[in-house]
């Protein structure tokens, strides 16, 4: 098989080229390639210096993910990155596209680095639970210095070639062709001597030598971002050990820290993670050849938060739209703030004036439902009652051209029910968009028992467009997400009936690493929504709430109190509430352990999850841990609720259910499919 990795001849320069497609992935083909190629040049003396570039979109943009999980082979990595160090002609990393992880990694081994304006460059290992292990962490600050590299280390996130060039990471940024420029900047260097290795700079190091506090201030001050995870700090231990050691002593520690997370759970589940989030676009069952339909134009019915929000990433992808209400105060009100948010986001600096300008002039506003009729997709975000959707969709099958596309943004709702008060039930599916959905990266695409091929691969692409992460689910109460999240809101409603307070439920999810319990995420949604605006019907606890207006954040009062910047505190009025609900269902208060906490709540999730997927509801368990990660913030380093219960073990998942039985109620039944996993020692994300 021909290498990836070739080698041609510019007078004395040696260009070293990687062909790898996609990405030029350092799999091990690549990297034995880089290794010959080091050696050709070192044992050649008319090579006078070296450029290593990559074909394709994109400098060495990361490690072969398909190497994942399986022994590494010879030459490895930091191996490699040696060898390029100590080449004795100079070496010059010419950077295009992204210069990520191992790749930076090579490009910090070389002597020298250019770079296009547009490329960029980063360490995004903490994102798979790991640390740059192939002297990232010992170069990097020596090439950017402390501050930046805990930043780049620790987040995760790149940095443009421009910042990059300012840093010092980038010798020269280049106009033009890349090649060309690359080997004359390396025709201008070949004969400076010594030739700079980064390992052996340390005037970069000087600041935190200064200031030995910089990396406990650091940590503190962002203490809340790296909350619950292994490897921020484990990246920051690799750094404080590039400036309290020799480069030679720091890289056996980045080896160790790199081998502690490798062999932990959380490296595992953000792995696994990183693979279902791509699996998630995969779609089973299609035809073949399955094309999508063209959608120029979409249009959105209602103005609310949820339309507003719908609609802003239509405008954000350049897609134009069509926003429909039924007042002029309300479209007026909806489109109004659909620009401050927009204006928001430019104050910030991510998005430029005319920017704000170009979406804005997508948006169509209307009060007649006739004006969709231009519309290739057409998306009903209106109060979550059957009546009135199956309504509208009654009148848009009318309105909507032949070929046009209707959803519906439901969040429990039968799409099957909606698609029958239509004549066009192939075109119908649902488009549930999660809160506030010009930000949040979920949408599961609910499919239909009529929904089309091709109206689904339609959703799908243009989840990617708009910048989602799409999952689809099938038809059933509340699809995948919502349906888990009711057992949970259930019992935790209970357990304040047996003894447990609010505060207590909600610090168990929140030590679990969840963003808020069930009861601060009540509160801060609205204790009223699906209320039934009846005060004098009070049937439970949150009934109880709304007839005296504790309808969460937003009334100052909820399952907390709060004050005026909305910090909670303990309820003695809602406590005095359930103390009198306990004392009608007759109900003896008891100490509650934070175990059954998790096992009322947590447990039960997991064994809704496991029913959605004996039901055919979701199309594999990695989809079911997609929706909880992005839909709900369930922390990636437990991968979410199939994979973490797959850690727990399923033994012990159903132990815990059964030890709970009794007090889950007449209506629990365990999983068939979580039970014959656990007897078969089984896992649900395999």
């Amino acid at each position: 098989m021909m290498s990836p990795i070739t080698t041609t001849r510019h007078g004395d320069i040696l260009i070293v080229t990687s062909n790898n497609p996609p990405v030029n992935a350092l799999g091990n083909a690549v990297r034995e390639g880089l290794v010959k190629a080091i050696e050709e040049a070192d044992g050649d003396a008319a090579v006078k210096a070296v450029v290593i570039r990559c074909e394709g979109q994109t400098f060495f943009a990361g490690a072969d993910i398909s190497e994942f999980g399986k022994p590494m082979q010879m030459p490895m990595l930091p191996m490699v990155v040696d060898i390029i160090e100590n080449c004795t002609k100079p070496v010059v990393a010419a950077i295009h596209g992204t210069a990520l992880g191992g790749g930076l990694e090579v490009a910090l081994a070389c002597h020298y680095r250019v770079a296009v304006p547009d490329a960029k460059l980063g360490v995004p290992e903490v994102k798979l639970g790991i640390l740059p292990g192939a002297g990232g962490t010992q170069r990097l600050p020596r090439a950017v210095g402390v501050s930046r590299a805990l930043e780049m280390t620790t987040s995760g996130n790149p940095i443009g070639a421009r910042d990059a060039f300012d840093l010092g990471l980038v010798d020269r940024l280049i106009e033009g062709d890349l090649e060309q420029h690359a080997v004359a900047f390396a025709d201008e260097v070949k004969a400076v001597r010594p030739i700079p290795k980064t390992s052996e700079r340390d005037d970069k190091l000087a600041e935190a030598r200064a200031h030995p506090g910089l990396f406990d201030e650091f940590r503190k001050a962002n203490a809340r971002r790296m909350k619950g995870f292994d490897a921020p700090e484990a990246n920051i231990k690799a750094v404080e050990a590039a400036v309290a050691k020799p480069y030679a002593e720091g890289v056996l520690d980045e080896r160790r820290l790199f081998m502690e997370l490798m062999t932990g759970t959380q490296a595992r589940a953000q792995q696994y993670f990183f693979f279902a989030e791509r699996k998630a676009s995969k779609i089973d069952g299609l035809p073949e050849g399955t094309k999508p339909r063209d959608i120029r134009r979409a249009g959105v019915i209602g103005a609310g938060t949820m339309g507003g929000g719908i609609s802003m990433n239509f405008l954000s992808a350049g897609i134009p739209v069509t926003i429909v209400e039924m007042e002029q105060a309300a479209l007026d009100r909806g489109t109004g703030i659909m620009r401050k948010n927009y204006e928001a986001t430019a104050a910030k600096g991510r998005m430029t004036a005319e920017q704000v300008e170009k979406a804005m002039g997508l948006l169509k506003p209307t009060l007649s439902l006739e004006d969709l009729a231009d519309c290739d997709l057409i998306i009903e975000a209106v109060f979550e009652n059957m009546d009135v959707k199956k309504d509208i969709f009654g009148k848009l099958d009318r309105v909507a051209k032949p070929g046009a596309i209707l959803a519906s943004n439901t969040s429990y709702l039968d799409i099957d029910e909606i698609a029958a008060s239509t004549s066009r039930p192939q075109d119908v599916l649902g488009l549930h968009f999660f809160s506030p959905a010009n930000i949040m990266k979920l949408l599961e695409v609910v499919r239909g028992a009529k929904t089309a091929p091709d109206v689904l691969v339609t959703a799908m692409q243009l989840a990617k467009k708009i910048r989602k992460v799409a999952v689809v689910a099938g038809v059933c109460y509340g699809f995948i997400g919502n349906r888990m999240l009711i057992p949970r809101q259930m019992q935790a409603m209970q357990l304040l009936l047996e003894g447990a307070t609010p505060e207590q439920v909600d610090k168990v999810h929140v030590e679990f690493g969840m963003p808020m319990g069930p009861f601060q995420m009540a509160d801060l949604a609205g204790v009223d929504i699906g209320w039934h605006r009846d005060p004098t019907r009070i049937e439970n606890i949150r009934d109880a709430l709304c007839a005296i207006d504790r309808w969460g954040q937003k009334k100052g009062a909820g399952f907390y109190d709060y004050d005026d910047k909305r910090r909670p505190s303990p309820s003695p009025k809602v406590q005095e509430i359930i103390d009198d609900f306990r004392a009608k269902a007759g109900v003896e208060k008891r100490d509650i352990s934070d175990q059954e906490i998790m096992e009322r709540t947590l447990y039960t999730m997991v064994n809704e999850g496991a029913k959605i997927l004996e039901e055919g509801m979701a199309q594999r368990a990695s989809d079911v841990d997609v929706v909880w990660v992005y839909g709900y913030g369930w922390p990636v380093y437990r991968g979410g609720p199939m994979f973490w219960a797959d850690t727990v073990g399923l033994q012990e998942i159903v132990a815990g259910l059964e030890r709970q039985k009794e007090r889950l109620g007449s209506d629990f039944a365990l999983s068939d499919l979580l039970t014959r996993k656990a007897d078969a020692g089984e896992k649900l994300t395999r």
